[in-house]
């Protein structure tokens, strides 16, 4: 991502703040909320953020939980996948697994987004190829 032309775009909206890296070697940008959201437990919303990106194309964001909310709170995210051609708002899908209800004020880190090259595959019909593991799923490969 530090070849000319692929810096993220980021327009602001109302109480939405720049993604921010939290050191100078993480992977993700902190997300943080434009509205308060108290999630029940058990709970999930799509919580407002006041950005929208322009990721380069060939690229895509991906959002992902903040360990912290998860280990203390269970907190987690759901469907984080920013196409490099979407230019609405960024909303970050939450889900309270905890057993307390949590509450959201604007400026609180949410989530972190990553920005990643994108591979495009091409899909083609036909008979598969035989492998060692064949149709095993969900754990055949050992705990």
């Amino acid at each position: 991502m530090r070849e000319p032309g692929d810096a993220v775009g980021v327009a602001v909206a109302g109480a939405g703040t720049l993604p921010r890296y939290g050191s100078a070697d993480a992977a993700g940008a902190d997300l943080t909320a434009s509205e308060a959201v108290t999630l029940a437990p058990g709970e999930r919303a799509a919580v407002a953020t006041g950005i929208h990106l322009a990721i380069p194309p060939g690229h895509v964001g991906l959002v992902w939980p903040r360990s912290g909310l998860a280990v203390k709170h269970g907190i987690d995210t759901l469907a984080g996948v920013i196409d490099s051609d979407y230019r609405g708002e960024v909303r970050v899908v939450l889900v309270n697994h905890g057993r307390e209800p949590f509450t959201i004020a604007p400026g609180d880190r949410i989530a972190q987004l990553l920005v990643q090259r994108v591979e495009r595959a091409t899909f083609a019909s036909g008979p598969l190829d035989v492998t060692g593991r064949g149709h095993g799923g969900f754990g055949s490969t050992g705990r």
